[in-house]
């Protein structure tokens, strides 16, 4: 009578296991080849869209033989696939992308932000030299990161993409930071004076709000969040290239 109870259960058991080891292998596996082509597709345009900024950026300096204001030669491609980024919000959300949603949101919508609501909103900023500063280590990042998402995909991933990869954020990623903070630095007087985007009382709605503020509260909040991820950024150089560096020895 035991034996027969503990069959059901190890029955159970084992298919309990196979479901999980499906499960794990459907991971492992990635996206399937409808899914793969479509991400192959994105980021060689995204890294097009990123290219053709660069080149904007070069032609721009040699005509005018300076570099500044070099941002209005680039607007309209920077706002269009800097804004395209939104999709990889729903890669991550539909699964085809096994990145957290919660993470890429933030990155993405980050940028976007700087570029809609401080940048192209306050026209004022948009010849200062610190625009240029991000845009800059953005382009020379996008351009990377793209292309290692393009090879990778195709399973030929160079070694000097990689390294890139894991290298130059360390730093492209402060110059960015530093260049979107000063920017919207230099957008606060100009938004106080003008009163973008805030909304005082009285009201119908009894609300209230002070897009001054709220762009100071956005400075503020890169003082936890910007050591936080580039220290992370500078565990994964260290796992993923010694990784690499291993495997080279074994080979």
């Amino acid at each position: 009578m035991a034996q027969r109870l503990q069959r059901p259960r190890e029955m159970g058991a084992a298919v309990a296991e196979s479901g999980l080891a499906t499960a794990a292998a459907r991971k492992n596996k990635g996206p399937g080849p409808v899914a793969t082509a479509y991400l192959v597709i994105y980021n060689v345009v995204m890294t097009a869209g990123w290219l053709v900024i660069a080149v904007g950026l070069v032609r721009a300096y040699l005509a005018k033989g300076s570099y500044h204001s070099l941002y209005y030669s680039i607007e309209r491609p920077l706002k269009f696939f800097q804004t395209g980024a939104l999709l990889e919000i729903l890669h991550c959300a539909i699964g085809i992308v096994p990145s957290s949603v919660v993470l890429t949101s933030f990155q993405v919508m980050s940028r976007v932000f700087l570029i809609w609501a401080v940048t192209h909103s306050v026209k004022e900023v948009q010849s200062e030299d610190s625009v240029l500063l991000f845009v800059i280590a953005w382009t020379i990042t996008e351009i990377i990161r793209y292309s290692f998402y393009t090879f990778s995909l195709l399973n030929h991933l160079p070694y000097i993409i990689k390294w890139a990869r894991y290298t130059l954020f360390i730093v492209l990623y402060p110059m960015g930071v530093i260049g979107e903070l000063l920017t919207i630095y230099a957008a606060l007087p100009f938004v106080r004076q003008a009163g973008l985007y805030s909304i005082s009382l009285p009201n119908k709605y009894n609300f209230s709000f002070d897009y001054h503020a709220f762009l100071i509260l956005i400075m503020i909040s890169y003082i936890p969040l910007f050591p936080q991820l580039y220290f992370h950024m500078i565990h994964q150089r260290r796992k993923v290239l010694s990784h690499t560096e291993e495997h080279k020895k074994f080979e």
